[in-house]
Parts: C-alpha cells; structure tokens; sequence
C-alpha cells in the first residue's frame, strides 16, 4: 500500500496542480501518464509543511485533442494508482452533453407534472 495521498488542487495555464501527503520519508517518486506514456517534466517540490509535497504536471500539446483524455497518477515505488485528471475538449462532445441536459430536464419536467398531478389528488 502507498504511503502517499494525492489531493487536486487547480489547473492554470496548462499546468495541473496537486498536493502529496506523505507517511514516509525522502522526495515521493511519482508517475504520471496519458495513453500509456509517460509525461515529461512532472515536478514534485516540497510543500512547506512536513510531509507535504507540491506536484506540478505540464499538459504536453500533443495531448490536447477531441475527446476525453486521462491522465493517470501514479506512485512509482508500487505503481498504486493515487488519482487522475481528465480533459474534456471538441465540439463533438459538447453535442453528447447537450443531449444529455436536454433529456434530464425533459425528465425533470415530466417528475414535476407528476408532482403537482399527487399534489392535487391528495388534498
């Protein structure tokens, strides 16, 4: 079992940012990678307190793309997965989240005439 916890903290300017607990000792080994490659020039930095540590990860351009990308975070001493970031990007995809807001308040609104419908039959 890992001796790390990895908490998100923020994305800005193409730079996922994490924060690392760690139970041991010595810098964490860290692994990060998109489509089963390794992603270049992760930092891990020491965050101020003990046992803390700060993870940079720079999304490498060539993963920026349509569709839904995943980057997986891993501690490399065990390869335990400790979490994972997505991006979500293409027009394609937002069709698909359209539809889907449209069929849940399509639902929505059919669960709110039932409602008033129960409403007014029991008083």
């Amino acid at each position: 079992m890992s001796t790390l916890t990895l908490t998100p903290t923020k994305m800005r300017h193409g730079v996922w940012q994490g924060q690392i607990q760690q139970s041991g000792s010595g810098v964490p080994q860290i692994k990060v990678t998109h489509l089963g490659t390794d992603v270049p020039d992760v930092q891990v930095s020491e965050g101020g307190e003990d046992g803390q540590w700060m993870m940079q990860v720079p999304i490498p351009a060539a993963a920026i793309a349509d569709g839904v990308q995943v980057f997986v975070i891993t501690d490399a001493t065990d390869g335990e997965q400790l979490g994972q970031f997505t991006l979500i990007a293409g027009e394609a995809l937002g069709d698909d989240i359209r539809g889907e807001v449209e069929l849940l308040r399509a639902e929505l609104d059919m669960l709110k005439r039932a409602f008033r419908r129960h409403c007014v039959e029991t008083t």
